[in-house]
C-alpha cells in the first residue's frame, strides 16, 4: 500500500513537471512569453517539490536503518500528516521498527538464557581465536584453571608453563589430560577441542572438565575387580590345601590323641603321601600366581627406537604362523603407508602383539573344535579362519596397530573385565597377558582397546 501511494505521488508530480515543461515550450514559441515564464516558474517549483519529497522519503529510510544498525529502537515517525503516502510510510516504518525490536529483545533474552546455562554448567567452556585471545570463558573454567578474568592464553603461563604450552599447541579435535597442581589440591583435567565458525572467523572451542571423581570411581572399581579376582584365585588354591590338611591330620589323631606307629595304617600312609603331593602342587601354583603378580608390577620403562611397522608385523606373523601347525589359519599383514615407523620398545610391543595373536589363534581353535562337534555349526566351519595385523594412521593422525580375527569373539559382558589382572575365561593361563599388554601400552604413552561383535579387533594407539 505504501509503495503504491508513493508510486502514484511520483507519477503525478512527474506528469505535472512534464505538462509544465510542454506548456512553457509551447507558449514560448507561440510568443506568449508571460505565460511561458509563469509555466517555467511552476516547472521549477514542482521540480523542487519532487526533490524534497524524494529526499524526505530517503532521509527517513536512512534514519531508520541507521537506528537499526545502532540498535536504537526509540526512533518514531509521525503518523498524522497531510500527505497520505508519507503517513502510511511512517506507519509501516514504525511497525517494522517494533517487530525488529521485539526480535532483538527475544534474541537478547535467549542469549542471556544460554549464557546463564553456560555459567551454571559443571564443565568449563572457552573459545579462543587464532591469535590466542579468549573471547568467552565461563566461571567454571576460570575456577578450574585458577585464574580470572581470562582474556588470553598467555595468562595461563602464570598458572603453569606446561598448561600454557598445552593450550598453545592444542589442535582441533584433540583430547588431552593434564594434572594441575595449585596451593590447595591436585586437579586432573580433561580437555577436548573442536572448531566453530562465527562471523567468518574460525574459533577453537575448548571444553575443560575435572575428571577426578570419574578417575576415583574407575580406580575403586578396578581395585574391587582386582581383589575379587585375587580372592577367587587364592581361595581356589588354599581351599584344597585346607581340606587335604584336615584329612591328613585325622589319620594321625584319634579322639584327640596322637596315634602310635603300630596304630597307623599303611593305607593312611599312602593317602598322606598323595595329600602332601597335592599340597605341594597347590603351593607351586600359588607361588606361580604370586610371581605373575610381581611380573605385572615390575614392567621396565620402554627403551624406544624407530622400528619399521612392516618388519615388526612380519616378525609376529612368523612367530604366530610357526605355531599354527596344520590348522590352515590365514595370517595377513597390511601396512599403510608402507614406510610407517613406530617409536617403540621392540621387545615389549612384540610381546604385546604376540600375546594378542596367540589369543586370536586360540579363539579360532575353539571355533574349529565347536564346529567339528556340532552339526549345526557346519556353515561356520566352512568360513576361512583369518588373523590380520594392520598398521596405519587413524583420522586423528595417530599411529595404530590392529589385531583382527574372525573367531567367535569375546562375550559382551566380559569386554570390561578382560584387562583386569588375572581375569581369564580359559582353563589354562594366568589371566595376566592382556593386563600386562595394557601396562606396556600405558608406559608407551598409548592405549589398547577391544571391540568384539561379528569379529574381534584389538587396537593399539601410539601417541
Amino acid at each position: 500500500m505504501v509503495s503504491r501511494h508513493i508510486y502514484w505521488q511520483l507519477i503525478f508530480r512527474i506528469l505535472l513537471i512534464s505538462a509544465a515543461a510542454m506548456g512553457a515550450g509551447f507558449f514560448f514559441f507561440d510568443g506568449q512569453y508571460v505565460l511561458s515564464v509563469l509555466l517555467f516558474g511552476f516547472l521549477a517549483l514542482q521540480t523542487v517539490f519532487l526533490i524534497r519529497y524524494v529526499n524526505q522519503t530517503n532521509r527517513k529510510i536512512a534514519y531508520f536503518f541507521d537506528a537499526i544498525k545502532n540498535e536504537d529502537f526509540t526512533l518514531r515517525f509521525p503518523e498524522k500528516l497531510s500527505v497520505k503516502s508519507l503517513e502510511e510510510l511512517n506507519h509501516s516504518l514504525n511497525m517494522l521498527n517494533a517487530m525488529i525490536q521485539d526480535i532483538h529483545l527475544k534474541k537478547q533474552a535467549q542469549e542471556q538464557y544460554y549464557q546463564e546455562i553456560l555459567k551454571q554448567a559443571d564443565i568449563g567452556i572457552l573459545t579462543i581465536n587464532p591469535k590466542g585471545h579468549i573471547l568467552y570463558a565461563n566461571p567454571t573454567v576460570e575456577k578450574l584453571l585458577n585464574y580470572r578474568p581470562l582474556n588470553h592464553i598467555k595468562q595461563l603461563n602464570q598458572v603453569d608453563e606446561k598448561l600454557y604450552g598445552l593450550f598453545e599447541n592444542l589442535q582441533p579435535f584433540e583430547s588431552k589430560t593434564f594434572q594441575l597442581t595449585n596451593e590447595r589440591e591436585k586437579i586432573q583435567l580433561a580437555l577436548k577441542s573442536t572448531t566453530i565458525h562465527l562471523e567468518k572467523q574460525s574459533l577453537l572451542l575448548v571444553v575443560v572438565q575435572d575428571i577426578r571423581r570419574e578417575l576415583d570411581e574407575k580406580e575403586t572399581d578396578s581395585y574391587v575387580k582386582l581383589i575379587r579376582v585375587l580372592t577367587h584365585e587364592i581361595m581356589n588354591t588354599i581351599t584344597p590345601i585346607t581340606s587335604i590338611s584336615e584329612s591328613v591330620l585325622k589319620y594321625f589323631k584319634k579322639e584327640g590323641q596322637l596315634l602310635t606307629t603300630e596304630e597307623f595304617a599303611e593305607h593312611h600312609m599312602k593317602s598322606t603321601v598323595k595329600g602332601l603331593e597335592i599340597i605341594k602342587e597347590q603351593g607351586k601354583d600359588l607361588m606361580g600366581f604370586v610371581q605373575s603378580y610381581r611380573t605385572f608390577l615390575s614392567v621396565p620403562e620402554p627403551d624406544k627406537t624407530l622400528i619399521p611397522a612392516q618388519n615388526l608385523l612380519e616378525k609376529i606373523k612368523l612367530l604366530i604362523g610357526g605355531d599354527s601347525g596344520q590348522e590352515q589359519i590365514d595370517i595377513e599383514v597390511i601396512v599403510d603407508p608402507k614406510d610407517l615407523e613406530l617409536f617403540i620398545d621392540e621387545k615389549q610391543i612384540t610381546q604385546v602383539l604376540f600375546n594378542l595373536g596367540k589369543n586370536a589363534q586360540q579363539s579360532l581353535r575353539i571355533q574349529e573344535s565347536s564346529a567339528s562337534t556340532d552339526k549345526t555349526s557346519l556353515d561356520r566351519s566352512d568360513k576361512k579362519e583369518q588373523i590380520k595385523f594392520l598398521a596405519g594412521i587413524d583420522d586423528k593422525g595417530k599411529k595404530i596397530v590392529k589385531v583382527w580375527d574372525n573367531g567367535p569373539g569375546i562375550p559382551q559382558e566380559h569386554l570390561d573385565e578382560i584387562f583386569v589382572p588375572f581375569f581369564t575365561t580359559k582353563n589354562t593361563g594366568t589371566g595376566i597377558g592382556l593386563s600386562l599388554s595394557k601396562q606396556i601400552m600405558r608406559l608407551h604413552g598409548g592405549s589398547i582397546q577391544a571391540a568384539s561383535k561379528e569379529n574381534t579387533v584389538f587396537t593399539l594407539t601410539f601417541d
